[in-house]
């Protein structure tokens, strides 16, 4: 089977196209580096130990996009060409939604026309919006959306639905991602965001590297273990390989819509993942205590009952995983940079 993976060169999309290479898969890439590196492909390469068919190619070119589709046979897409910032997404709300919501109906509109109705979609669990329940089941409420990125989830979510209604023929999975974090254990590929990170993994690799001075940590007063704010935290591998799990299962259903939260179905507080990083690394990890943020819930983290049990998706690393492994690639790639 040949699947084209959008945004193959970002944090997700790099991991799980080693795990379709891996799996024995033809993979064609598409990419144009607005948020990842072209040496992502060299380090794929030396991972898997195989190359991938590739176009640099943005999904608003249309011409370009129906360029890829006519030069290779492909038969399932996996889309995760997405800007992903959510503080960003509030300065920038038009550009995400061009980005995330436009490029995706040019890439149905070449796939309708290719007769490809095979897709997964990187979806986000920012579409339950202010979660009033935990665990998040997929049957919970969507909508009430905090910001545009989470909103621009929501719109296409909407859109594969209308679409799948008019012709069942499609083959759709949608997966709500909760917080992926780690890294590829040989310390090539992971994450690393240039300036001061979204997102807290990425932040406390900073500060552990002493490039930033300490961690905020945003209300320590909530209704939880240790009054810092809980979330689901899973292994980028664990949700790589959920994504071979997904092309399993539209290959043996042909057609219908599916969708998954994918995360480990357990809370972990800000405490608690500084606190298995320090130990896991050896390293300190400054932080002080800041005023709760608009809009913050106390809990947020996933069911994922209905993925384990229609596609098997069993997380199998722990949080110490997701501690070593991130820190593991950043310092590598510090060495590497080096030398």
């Amino acid at each position: 089977m040949k699947i084209l993976v959008t945004g193959c060169c970002g944090y997700i999309g790099s991991h799980t196209l080693v795990e379709l290479l891996n799996n024995g898969y033809e993979v064609v890439g598409l990419d144009n580096f607005s948020n990842s590196k072209k040496d992502v492909l060299d380090k794929i390469e030396k991972i898997t130990g195989k190359q991938i068919v590739f176009y640099e190619c943005d999904m608003l070119d249309k011409d370009n996009l129906r360029k890829i589709f006519q030069e290779n046979k492909i038969e399932m897409v996996i889309d995760f060409a997405a800007y992903k910032a959510v503080g960003e997404s509030v300065e920038k709300p038009i550009s995400y939604y061009i980005n995330n919501v436009s490029s995706v109906l040019m890439l149905l509109d070449v796939m309708k026309s290719f007769g490809v109705k095979n897709l997964i979609f990187s979806s986000s669990a920012t579409v339950y919006g202010m979660a009033e329940e935990v665990p998040l089941k997929e049957t919970s409420f969507v909508g009430g959306t905090t910001n545009p990125y989470g909103t621009s989830k929501l719109f296409v979510e909407k859109i594969l639905m209308d679409l799948y209604n008019s012709d069942n023929d499609w083959n759709i999975c949608i997966f709500r991602y909760f917080n992926p974090i780690g890294a590829h254990s040989s310390g090539l590929i992971g994450e690393n965001p240039n300036g001061v990170p979204a997102n807290l993994m990425p932040y406390i690799v900073k500060v552990a590297k002493k490039e930033l001075e300490c961690l905020n940590i945003f209300g320590d007063d909530y209704d939880t273990v240790d009054g810092t704010g809980v979330r689901d935290y899973i292994h980028i591998m664990d949700l790589a390989l959920a994504h071979i799990l997904g092309v399993k299962k539209l290959c043996e259903v042909k057609s219908g819509l599916h969708i998954y939260n994918l995360g480990t179905g357990k809370g972990i507080s800000v405490l608690e993942l500084v606190n298995a990083f320090k130990k896991v690394n050896n390293v300190d990890i400054p932080y002080k205590i800041a005023p709760r943020r608009a809009g913050d819930i106390a809990e947020c983290y996933a069911s994922i009952r209905k993925a384990r049990e229609e596609l098997g998706f069993i997380p199998k690393r722990g949080i110490d995983d997701m501690c070593f492994d991130a820190y593991n690639y950043v310092l590598k790639e510090n060495e590497n940079e080096k030398n």
